[in-house]
């Protein structure tokens, strides 16, 4: 599709506040654009609705666009005690999905009893107002703070790498709103949403209590089943504004009225099962306890859903880009009064990555016409300010791709490397060449802009180096562990085989890698865990084992423990579940069978992060635990996030399997 006829599209479903067929859509940008390609138009048509995910699918190529789902539907809005004593209201990420993502939160309009709220302004530390602006995320709230006006985006650009002191945000003045209806804490505001497309909404006071907890309880049980139909189908999504509009969009017309909850006060309160979770450099909602898995490549970003033969080529090896994003590499050229269009084509598709003679010439050719065409009316004074922030984003783009094609040609197991490596990645691609596409321009933007792309750069590449030293670290400990061989042939532990594994704690940044005998079972197994996250046997556990486990019905809770590690191998089971209590899931990833002999009882050869005391429980209640550190609490001080001493785990393990029975201590003890 054309640039007119993507504007077209968006227009089209801005408008519709209906269902509509494909056809009708097709139609209308036909309107529009009469000059633009045809064939195939409305398979791209398709493509680009599902892969943007701009509309939901109602079956038979008919579809309703986000306004047609969401304009009338209601939701709560739960003033915060400081909002209500000092007369405001933020509204922040609380109209999420019910306002059109395009219109910033300082745009929205509210009306009470047919009339327009006022605007007022609050002063204070960015930090307070943080938590309004979570649900966009909260790596991106520092962002929606620093654009609610031009001074507030001066003050975070003047201290790039640290908050300022204090900033001001746009609010509603609900003084006398809150007087007049006699408004007290506990009360809420039933929101209708008046105009999707503009952002506006009706607000009606609810009194406390007004709803029965059956109703409400009801309504829980639909946003969790929602929510979990969305990581089934679609998994962490483009955003989280994109997870929680398919939720409301799965919960129906049920979900999308009252009684309800506020969504922040059901995702961060009411719900044991949804928790926010790390996704690379970003965050993303997902199953308490449950990690997103990381991907392959950098093709999560899919690239333009209807490429053109040009982008289809770079796709297939991995480089998603648009031709917008190509262009940009051309002006980057003529930047650098760079002439070669080989040249060129190594800094688009690094050797590393690989390309066939025939395809490569396709690029090249493709090159070369727009380097033709570009030069002749390319203007080196016009590119002044675009042109050093172009150069620098095309050599981090170039790095990532690099990068990426080279450890996946490194032959190392994936789960030695840091967690969501490859989501980090693409993640950095994505933003990179988002960028790229808007500097693939004559006119060069505001300087505001250029001076946020250009921050936007430095954090990118620092997030870049860093992920990029841990892959090597990691790398090389692949590597040595696959080459430093201890062997012992006058001990009991040259004939013992060994195996590694790495657990990880779901919902948490916590993680241990460690060796065991592939002769041990289950039973053994789970001794070692409880030492490895320093827990206590307080709660019952079980191994989900998927078709290797066997329900013996004991406490209906139990599989045969007597399976061996070695058992679990030699069937292909390179990766299974531990379950302990209700709340707690690890993950346990085979690693390594190499034969390798523990050096001097290091048995626990790798970890990061404190396990969770006992008595909290579970990733929900373990977060809720964090942030009370955070803002002082004395329980929350007793408690070091990021202590792990490996040492005394090691010797805490050595210990163990001393009392255990001779053939264990044997197998566990240097002699």
């Amino acid at each position: 599709m054309t640039i007119l006829q993507e504007d077209a599209l968006y227009e089209f479903l801005e408008n519709a506040d209906s269902a509509f067929s494909i056809d009708e859509v097709v139609s209308f940008i036909r309107l529009i654009d009469t000059s633009g390609k045809t064939k195939r138009f409305t398979e791209e048509v398709i493509a680009f609705l599902s892969a943007r995910n701009l509309a939901f699918h109602l079956g038979k190529n008919v579809y309703i666009s986000r306004r047609g789902c969401f304009e009338s539907a209601r939701f709560v809005i739960n003033p915060s005690r400081l909002e209500i004593m000092n007369g405001i209201l933020i509204p922040g990420h609380r109209c999420i999905p019910f306002a059109n993502p395009a219109v910033l939160p300082q745009n929205y309009t509210f009306y009470w009893k047919g009339l327009p709220i006022p605007e007022t302004f609050m002063e204070g530390a960015p930090e307070e107002f943080y938590p309004y602006y979570a649900l966009f995320g909260e790596e991106y709230a520092p962002q929606y703070v620093a654009c609610d006006n031009p001074e507030n985006e001066q003050a975070f650009n003047d201290s790039f790498y640290e908050d300022p002191p204090e900033v001001s945000i746009k609010t509603l003045d609900m003084s006398a709103v809150f007087r007049t209806s006699g408004f007290v804490p506990g009360d809420m505001f039933v929101v209708k949403t008046m105009n999707w497309l503009n952002a506006s909404f009706e607000l009606e006071r609810v009194a406390a209590g007004s709803w029965s907890k059956r109703e409400l309880y009801a309504w829980v049980e639909e946003a969790e089943a929602a929510f979990r139909e969305v990581f089934s189908r679609h998994g962490a999504c483009y955003s989280i504004e994109e997870q929680i509009s398919y939720a409301y969009w799965y919960g129906g017309k049920r979900m999308r009225d009252v009684p309800a909850y506020a969504l922040d006060d059901f995702l961060y309160n009411q719900t044991e099962q949804i928790e926010t979770v790390p996704y690379g450099i970003e965050t993303r909602f997902w199953y308490a306890g449950k990690e997103i898995p990381d991907l392959e490549d950098l093709r999560a970003n899919q690239g333009p859903p209807d490429r053109t033969p040009i982008e289809e080529i770079l796709y297939a090896r991995g480089i998603p880009v648009s031709e917008y994003v190509i262009q940009s590499y051309v002006r980057d050229a003529l930047f650098r009064n760079e002439a070669n269009i080989d040249n060129i084509a190594d800094q688009l598709i690094p050797p590393s990555v690989g390309m066939s003679p025939d395809r490569r010439k396709f690029v090249v050719s493709y090159l070369r016409e727009v380097y033709k065409e570009y030069s002749m009316h390319y203007s080196p004074f016009a590119d002044r300010t675009m042109g050093p922030i172009r150069k620098r984003i095309c050599e981090l783009h170039t790095a990532v791709i690099d990068h990426a094609a080279r450890i996946n040609k490194a032959g190392v197991d994936k789960s030695w490397f840091p967690k969501h490596a490859f989501v980090i990645f693409s993640q950095i691609q994505g933003h990179a060449a988002g960028i790229l596409e808007d500097l693939n321009t004559d006119e060069a933007p505001d300087a505001a802009d250029l001076e946020a792309m250009d921050g936007s750069s430095d954090s990118m590449l620092e997030t870049y180096e860093e992920i990029k030293i841990l892959i090597e670290e990691s790398i090389k400990s692949y590597r040595q562990r696959k080459i430093s061989i201890v062997r012992k042939p006058e001990t009991i532990l040259s004939s013992v085989e060994w195996l590694t594994f790495q657990a990880s704690l779901g919902g948490t940044d916590v993680w241990r890698r460690f060796m065991i005998p592939s002769s041990a079972d289950l039973y053994n197994l789970h001794d070692v865990i409880q030492i490895l996250f320093e827990w206590k046997n307080e709660n019952q556990y079980r191994f989900v084992l998927d078709e290797i486990q066997q329900d013996l019905k004991q406490n209906n809770y139990s599989c045969d423990h007597s399976i061996t590690l070695a058992n679990l191998h030699s069937k292909g089971k390179m990766e299974f579940i531990y379950e302990y209590g209700s709340r707690w899931t690890v993950r346990l990833m085979f690693l390594l069978n190499d034969g390798d002999i523990p050096v001097l009882g290091n048995y626990c050869i790798a970890g990061a992060g404190a396990a969770p005391p006992g008595y909290v429980g579970g990733p929900v209640q373990f977060r809720r635990y964090m942030n009370l550190q955070t803002k002082g609490s004395k329980k929350g001080k007793e408690f070091d996030l990021h202590a792990f001493n490996m040492n005394d785990t090691n010797r805490k393990l050595s210990d163990f399997y001393a009392k255990q029975s001779p053939e264990l201590t044997r197998m566990f003890v240097n002699e």
